[in-house]
């Protein structure tokens, strides 16, 4: 399994990217080296949030996430294929 630096590397190299939430909902990410910045909330997501989502995936959908500060995004950007590429 990959380790979570590098998983972290990927979601940072697609700052500006469109993604998708499971509802079909578009966003896009400003990445900054401790956190994501979505375009479509306020919340700012933590890289340990990630990293949290991390040791779940794969993921079927958000349930196993509630627990963390924005799930949809976090599963949108963990499961997108740009980010996991073959590795889950």
């Amino acid at each position: 399994m990959v380790e979570f630096n590098e998983v972290w590397t990927r979601i940072m190299s697609h700052s500006g990217d469109e993604f998708r939430q499971i509802r079909g909902g578009r966003f896009t990410y400003l990445a900054h080296e401790g956190y994501i910045e979505p375009d479509r909330t306020r919340q700012n997501l933590p890289r340990s949030h990630f990293e949290a989502a991390f040791d779940l995936v794969p993921l079927e959908d958000t349930t196993g996430l509630q627990h963390l500060r924005g799930p949809s995004y976090l599963y949108a950007i963990l499961m997108d294929r740009r980010i996991r590429q073959s590795d889950w």
